[in-house]
């Protein structure tokens, strides 16, 4: 057994905290920065283009699956708003009327997309229904978030909305998606063979994005703004906010009795903002001086929810290769028995 696996340490997450570090000490820059964007786009599109791993009939089930992607818009535009109202108790005695503004913004932007596919993919989920949830999450942010703005947060000049970032989604997630179904027949036989490089493929997303942003946010000088106490406390907050948002994931799985892979699916895509659509977004509807502070619950927020889900991903994948090897048998003492459904 390898030192590793004696102490019960997963790699992966160990490869998380790595990609942070890195991250810390040599954030890319300049051209470097353009590099790592780069890769990390071709990373992603590659991840959308091994969706050919899915056979027609799952992809159109992910499609036509609008019970699921309701469950998920309303875990991400109405659950999660409604708990950023609810933190305003915090202030000002526990965060300031600053940060609970960023708090706020983090709970109403839209569901994070690279990760959100990657987890489901490592936890042996409905990918298919979790491109579409979290595509459609972000498409739907780019009108939604900025109106939740308007109404909930007191914003400087006017939220403009640009189409761009719906065409960037299409053009990066869709697409690939759509030319891997249509390759299916040449080298769908192959993926499935080789199930390695395909996980190296969902990890290897994951790391590039978290040392894209935690870098960003290294270069922006993003978390030396406020002292180590707020940032300890607001930490907490988050990790709160995102067990908070797990547990009703979950239940909402298990009360509207999806199947495992679905259920999956919500606890990934339903409790995830994104990074790179609030970055951009509260750059807009917010003045330079602002953002910083906006945007640093959303920072945070982003690496607590990916080590979390890493670690989340890893043992529900265990869970439903212990469940393909004896299917009959049930996950915790008294559920339901439940059917091994492939991604």
């Amino acid at each position: 057994m390898s030192i590793l696996g004696r102490f019960s340490i997963d790699g992966f997450v160990l490869a998380l905290l790595g990609a942070v570090a890195v991250a810390s000490i040599f954030p890319a820059t300049g051209t470097a920065a353009d590099v790592v964007g780069w890769a990390t786009t071709l990373a992603i599109g590659l991840l959308f283009l091994l969706g050919a791993r899915l056979s027609p009939a799952e992809a159109w089930h992910g499609v036509r699956h609008w019970r699921l992607h309701s469950v998920i818009l309303a875990m991400t535009f109405v659950v999660f708003p409604l708990l950023g109202l609810a933190l305003r108790v915090l202030t000002p005695g526990i965060v300031t009327d600053e940060l609970y503004t960023g708090i706020l913004f983090l709970c109403l932007v839209p569901s994070t997309v690279q990760s959100s596919i990657a987890f489901t993919s490592i936890a042996r989920g409905n990918v298919g229904g979790a491109i579409v949830s979290a595509s459609f999450s972000n498409i739907v942010g780019v009108f939604v978030t900025p109106l939740l703005v308007v109404l909930l947060m007191t914003t400087t000049g006017d939220a403009h909305v640009d189409a761009s970032s719906a065409v960037a989604i299409l053009l990066q997630l869709l697409v690939p998606f759509v030319v891997g179904q249509l390759l299916r027949p040449l080298v769908g036989g192959w993926v499935q063979r080789h199930a390695k490089p395909t996980k190296i493929v969902d990890r290897g997303s994951i790391l590039l994005v978290v040392y894209a942003a935690f870098g960003e946010g290294m270069n922006q000088g993003i978390w030396s703004t406020i002292s180590v106490g707020q940032i300890l406390v607001l930490a907490a907050v988050c990790v709160v906010l995102l067990a908070v948002v797990l547990g009703i994931s979950a239940g909402l799985g298990r009360l509207l009795r999806f199947d495992a892979a679905d259920r999956i699916v919500i606890l990934f895509c339903g409790s995830k903002k994104s990074l790179a659509s609030g970055l951009p977004m509260a750059a807009v509807l917010f003045s330079g001086s602002q953002v910083s502070l906006i945007v640093l619950p959303l920072m945070l927020f982003h690496q607590i929810q990916l080590i979390v889900c890493a670690v989340l991903a890893q043992r529900l994948a265990r869970r439903r290769e212990a469940e393909e090897i004896s299917p009959g048998t049930p996950t915790a003492p008294g559920e339901p028995q439940r059917r091994a459904a492939h991604p």
